[in-house]
């Protein structure tokens, strides 16, 4: 059943990457529980623009759950309260009338500010540049039974590519760790037949550059995963570590 809401958000606003940020409070009413999230705060900006003040900035794209871009903390929880949603997903009946809530943008070295809830997560697409990728020749598709790939194999391949790429595991994580996300696109590879040329190279590069961003060492909290809107499994992680190792012996065993 809809209904409006009466609410107060507490959003952190900050101009540039080198200014001071703070949390600024806002009020509105009359918000139906109908809306999205995302739409929620478009009303707000059209009621700043109308007051002649900088409206809040926040990244998204698709508002399908489909492209990650629409990353923020809601309320000390990436992506907001629902578990496997993506903020444009959220629905403003998740809340109540008289509710507050607080906006961040993803908290993690490796990410900073941009403007107000925007982040830089260009440190993932330089993760993939390092190695994820695979070196097969493109064109139509190849008759399915061509290269025999198990099943079970194909599964946890594809479960692993389902991985959006929005940051979320990083700003759930005590270390702000990208283990999650690079053990997601390690994985997908490392199972399937067509990733094993570049199977070493890969895991060893695209650690290399994770570290070189930044992030933080995992814990194994476990928090990235509940995290994640695609639920994408801290198996993942314990599969990249077998995959650095193996690679790391190798690269002893054999240098170049």
């Amino acid at each position: 059943m809809s209904g409006l809401l009466d609410l107060t958000l507490r959003i952190w606003r900050q101009p540039t990457r080198d200014a001071r940020g703070e949390f600024r409070t806002y009020r509105l009413s009359g918000i139906s529980t109908e809306m999205s999230f995302l739409e929620m705060l478009d009303v707000l900006n059209e009621q700043l623009l109308g007051q002649g003040e900088d409206p809040v900035a926040f990244d998204h794209d698709c508002r399908e759950g489909i492209c990650g871009s629409c990353g923020m903390m809601i309320n000390g929880q990436a992506h907001g309260p629902d578990p496997e949603t993506t903020a444009c997903q959220l629905h403003m009946r998740r809340f109540k009338s008289g509710d507050v809530i607080v906006l961040e943008p993803w908290r993690a070295r490796a990410f900073p500010v941009l403007k107000d809830l925007v982040v830089d997560r260009s440190a993932l697409d330089r993760i993939i540049a390092a190695g994820g990728y695979v070196s097969v020749n493109t064109g139509s598709a190849p008759e399915a039974n061509s290269v025999p790939v198990p099943h079970e194999n194909a599964e946890r391949a594809l479960d692993a590519a389902a991985c959006i790429g929005c940051g979320a595991c990083v700003a759930a994580c005590k270390n702000a760790s990208a283990m999650l996300f690079v053990g997601a696109k390690v994985s997908q590879f490392a199972l399937l037949p067509q990733g094993a040329p570049e199977r070493s190279e890969r895991v060893l590069n695209m650690v290399a550059e994770m570290d070189r961003a930044g992030f933080g060492a995992c814990t194994n909290t476990e928090e990235c995963e509940a995290a994640c809107p695609k639920a994408i499994s801290v198996s993942n992680i314990a599969r990249l570590n077998r995959e650095y190792l193996r690679a790391s012996l190798m690269s002893s065993a054999f240098p170049t």
